[in-house]
């Protein structure tokens, strides 16, 4: 399942990130991977989440991005769950459109398992129609 916590820049979609991966590492069996462009917020999340600063993997194409996350669920049997702050941004789609990745992830979570929720800096109006199903927050 994909899951999408949309606003624009600066509304608290970090926040409400941060929030429901704490809380889910609580409840689940498996582990959680925690995306996000650099490690600001590794204290703030609880230690039992893998924290992965994309930045530092030289990820240039949305197609990278995708090699990178099947890279890591191919090397994680027991992954349960993939938070990606600032989406756009760490797979390399700002300006671009993001439902063809989406679609992937889509595959990639029902093939696998893995559930994948998305903060994406952009208002509910300008999410495309397709994709405002898997909207879970929007501020």
């Amino acid at each position: 399942m994909v899951q999408l916590i949309v606003g624009n820049k600066g509304k608290g979609k970090t926040t409400q990130l941060l929030e429901k991966v704490n809380r889910e590492i609580k409840e689940i069996a498996g582990n959680i991977v925690y995306l996000d462009k650099n490690t600001k917020h590794m204290y703030e999340l609880n230690n039992k989440v893998r924290l992965i600063d994309v930045s530092q993997y030289m990820i240039e194409s949305s197609s990278e991005f995708m090699g990178f996350v099947c890279g890591i669920i191919s090397q994680d049997h027991d992954l349960q769950q993939m938070y990606f702050d600032n989406f756009l941004k760490i797979a390399c789609l700002e300006g671009q459109d993001m439902v063809p990745v989406i679609n992937k992830l889509e595959k990639l979570s029902e093939t696998y398992e893995v559930d994948f929720i998305l903060s994406i800096s952009m208002d509910e109006s300008q999410i495309p129609a397709d994709l405002k199903d898997k909207i879970i927050v929007s501020l």
